[in-house]
């Protein structure tokens, strides 16, 4: 049964088509980064707004590019949350519309879960049980995946997560935004050992984050100077370095603790070339294996959404309600 996914949750519109037979048909992205970097961060009001412009063309063109008329549509699956409360309801009322025009259920995907499960689209997913990290702009979190629906976090960040550290530190920088990318390609010309930034947290127990004193370590190195372009390539890479340090000491320690033969590994800080290779090194010492989604998938897209409504409706998802758009929605309320 054919699930179409869509995705609303910040400043991505995303729709897709996913078959549980064929896989991933077709998905569509647009981004609103050009509309909001005048601002230097995300407005919700024209987030909602350009959600609204673009959500019924996207739809128009996935379905034709994965040559699927409405009747082959099964179900419509949407971020029902976390995120842009504004944002979420576009897409719900969207999703929920046409669910309800085509006689079909209309499924609310956890915007978490949907990154958790990107992995899977990958031509060799990983299996559950697994380990994940999710680190992106909004969330950096280790939770136990034992199945669908069945997740345990095992650590989170307490202040800020590592994605929104990365942009706070490029704005610091002088980089446009979004920052993190940005960053990462600064650092790459960048000289490893000229700074050096704390590690948060590792002087503890634990497998909770801190970036927020990371992000005040390196506004204090820069305080009162003016770098040149090798310097803001170092400053980038010794904060780079600290961030990939501090993710990666973690996923060591909940390997061990867990015992967990796969690490995932999602969202948009998951992207960056560094921190993907010290994980698969980190997976093998303990004869674990590293899963991926590809770059594309790392951010937010309808792709993970539709896959995610598509297992859920093999769970008898369609039999309750669909769920409200929330804001605020903890990974451990998902359920099975």
């Amino acid at each position: 049964m054919r699930v179409l996914g869509i995705e609303t949750s910040c400043d991505e519109t995303g729709v897709a088509v996913y078959d549980p037979v064929a896989g991933l048909l077709s998905h569509r992205l647009h981004t609103q980064v050009a509309m909001h970097q005048a601002y230097g961060g995300v407005v919700p009001e024209l987030a909602s707004r350009d959600h609204v412009r673009r959500l019924l063309p996207l739809v128009q063109a996935a379905l034709e590019e994965a040559g699927a008329a409405p009747a082959s549509i099964g179900a419509v699956a949407y971020t029902a949350g976390p995120g842009l409360i504004g944002a979420l309801l576009v897409g719900a009322s969207f999703a929920r519309a046409l669910a309800y025009a085509w006689s079909i259920p209309a499924i609310g995907v956890h915007h978490l879960e949907g990154h958790l499960l990107a992995p899977l689209l990958e031509p060799r997913p990983p299996a559950f049980p697994f380990l994940a990290l999710l680190v992106s702009g909004g969330h950096t979190m280790l939770v136990d995946v034992a199945a669908l629906g069945e997740y345990r976090v095992l650590g989170e960040s307490l202040d800020d997560a590592a994605g929104e550290a990365f942009d706070k530190t490029a704005k610091l920088l002088g980089l446009p935004y979004p920052g993190g990318a940005a960053l990462a390609a600064l650092a790459e010309r960048g000289r490893a050992g000229v700074y050096r930034f704390p590690r948060p947290m590792l002087d503890r127990p634990g497998l909770d984050f801190s970036f927020s004193g990371l992000k005040t370590a390196v506004r204090v190195a820069l305080r009162g100077r003016v770098l040149d372009e090798t310097a803001r390539a170092d400053v980038a890479r010794a904060f780079e370095d600290a961030v990939v340090d501090t993710l990666t000491e973690k996923c060591r320690r909940a390997l061990r603790a867990t015992g967990r033969e796969r690490l995932v590994v999602a969202g948009g800080v998951g992207a960056n070339r560094r921190l993907r290779e010290r994980l698969a090194g980190v997976a093998g010492e303990y004869g674990a294996s590293a899963h991926f989604p590809r770059p594309q998938f790392c951010t937010d897209n309808g792709a993970m959404i539709a896959l995610a409504g598509c297992l859920r409706l093999e769970r008898g998802a369609n039999r309750g309600p669909p769920a409200p758009a929330r804001a605020n929605w903890p990974l451990d309320e998902v359920g099975n």
